[in-house]
């Protein structure tokens, strides 16, 4: 049986996720429309709490960026959700990429926010 896009990526989120519990570090949530970017940071208890968020369309971010949904714009936010973090005294993550391949705009991401301070 052949499976969607959409269900394979789907399938390989819910599996790091199983994956991260096991863990018991907060996970760097991302999530991505063609227009914009999300970053979370997530403690993985009972009620998974959101501890940190941003993302392109904080005037933070998106001031910096003519356009929210390129390259650029990802690497921005994943600086502010590092330097976010890093005030709320979260120092070690492990990185949710939903599914999403570690390409373009989810590796510009991870790659700014290891250079801002989080260990992934």
């Amino acid at each position: 049986m052949k499976t969607s896009k959409k269900i394979a990526r789907l399938r390989r989120a819910r599996l790091f996720r199983a994956k991260n519990r096991r863990l018991d570090v907060p996970r760097l949530c991302v999530h991505k429309t063609p227009r914009h970017m999300y970053a979370q940071i997530i403690v993985a208890d009972i009620s998974d709490r959101v501890i940190v968020s941003s993302s392109t369309l904080v005037d933070t971010v998106a001031k910096q960026v003519k356009y929210t949904g390129n390259v650029d714009a990802a690497g921005i936010l994943g600086a502010e959700i590092a330097r976010l973090a890093i005030a709320a005294g979260i120092k070690r993550v492990a990185f949710d990429r939903s599914g999403h391949k570690y390409h373009g705009r989810v590796k510009a991401l991870a790659e700014k926010a290891r250079e801002s301070g989080l260990d992934f």
